[in-house]
């Protein structure tokens, strides 16, 4: 019998580091490594806190009695990088020279490439990352806004999105790059894709302001009243932008970003409660719609996904308004932890080649299949 591929998975975040080992598919271990505030503020930058959180991830691999000369590969989560097609990229300097220098945004995920590049040059064996939040696989008519100085960018939920997406084809027993799919995943920001054949042809940006509200962002507003508010004097350019992405949506209107809060709150008899959070899956239903069209209707499945997809009276607002169009499937969580891990497999096992950063290309005749 053939040993299984041992991925090591890790995914650093604000306050801390979520770290997994995988046999193949099967999780060995998952683990969340929380992360003091005291201690995180004692390292001037982001940059300064990787060899802390190295030494962690590695003494809790020892004390798991986890062997590291196993490891096949080491794959973290992509940080902000330039935009790129999606896919399983190698680790190489060009990479790690934008995520030092975070010329294209600081946030704690641009610590995977490093982390996972660090542990892997120690072992001699691969290092990747996998479908960051700056994928852009935009067609030239998406890009455009209606205003010149403005282009529409791509910054979503790539890794999850293109995951669910692969397993969800994978279920109707066909590759995700024969089937036409609109995915939302549905967390602090909500953000919903046309997949068309394995690429993202179109996505609302759920950073700064498209799209559906959520539990923390604003999503489209009127434009003029956003202008007029603005100008106002009654607010600086920073509260504006805390309307727009930290205290809009359900925080905004309920002062809760908790989606169990609100369902409570609505079992309760709490009518207000119960129309913003119709209201929510009444904006995703729309732009579930909105991308059903940028597919002319050719829909082989609608995939909802994300912390809100555990939401059941959410999930089936959704579907009440949606299932006309084409088959539901409920995909609860994010599941990044695993995304990553099969990312790496899929190039391990020779399944597909690795990209080039930063051109996007794909290494012509590589499979990498040693170990």
């Amino acid at each position: 019998m053939q040993e299984p591929i041992r991925v090591l998975a890790i995914n650093p975040g604000s306050t801390s580091t979520k770290i997994g080992v995988y046999d193949d598919e099967k999780a060995v271990l998952e683990e969340t490594l929380r992360h003091d505030a005291e201690e995180l503020a004692r390292y001037s930058d982001l940059f300064d806190q990787y060899p802390f959180r190295k030494q962690i991830i590695l003494d809790t691999l020892d004390r798991e009695g986890i062997n590291l000369t196993r490891l096949r590969a080491v794959v973290g989560r992509g940080g902000l990088l330039r935009p790129i097609p999606g896919g399983t990229y190698r680790v190489n300097d060009a990479m790690l020279e934008d995520l030092r220098s975070g010329k294209f945004g600081e946030h704690a995920s641009n610590l995977g490439g490093l982390l996972a590049s660090e542990i892997a040059r120690k072992l001699n064996i691969p290092a990747f990352i996998v479908d960051p939040v700056v994928v852009d696989e935009l067609e030239p008519i998406a890009r455009i806004s209606g205003v010149p100085e403005i282009e529409r960018r791509s910054i979503f939920h790539a890794l999850n999105q293109k995951a669910v997406a692969r397993r969800i084809a994978a279920q109707m027993g066909k590759n995700y790059h024969e089937v036409n799919l609109v995915v939302a995943h549905m967390g602090g920001g909500i953000t919903v894709g046309a997949h068309r054949r394995g690429r993202v042809i179109d996505v609302n940006n759920g950073l700064h302001g498209e799209g559906p509200f959520s539990p923390e962002r604003a999503g489209t507003l009127p434009v003029g009243d956003l202008v007029a508010i603005s100008y106002s004097g009654k607010f600086f350019a920073s509260e504006i932008m805390r309307m727009i992405v930290g205290r809009g949506g359900l925080m905004g209107y309920l002062g809760t970003t908790d989606a169990r809060e609100v369902e409570e709150r609505i079992e309760k008899g709490d009518e207000r409660a119960r129309l913003v959070y119709t209201a929510m899956a009444y904006q995703v239903a729309k732009e579930i719609g909105a991308y059903s069209a940028v597919l002319e209707g050719e829909v082989d499945g609608i995939v909802l996904t994300g912390g809100l997809a555990f939401g059941t009276r959410f999930t089936s607002e959704i579907e009440r308004r949606t299932s006309w169009i084409a088959p539901v499937y409920v995909v609860p969580g994010e599941n990044e932890l695993k995304a990553l891990a099969e990312g790496a497999l899929r190039v391990v096992r020779g399944e597909e080649a690795p990209r080039i950063y930063p051109s996007g290309k794909v290494e012509k005749g590589v499979g990498i299949t040693d170990g």
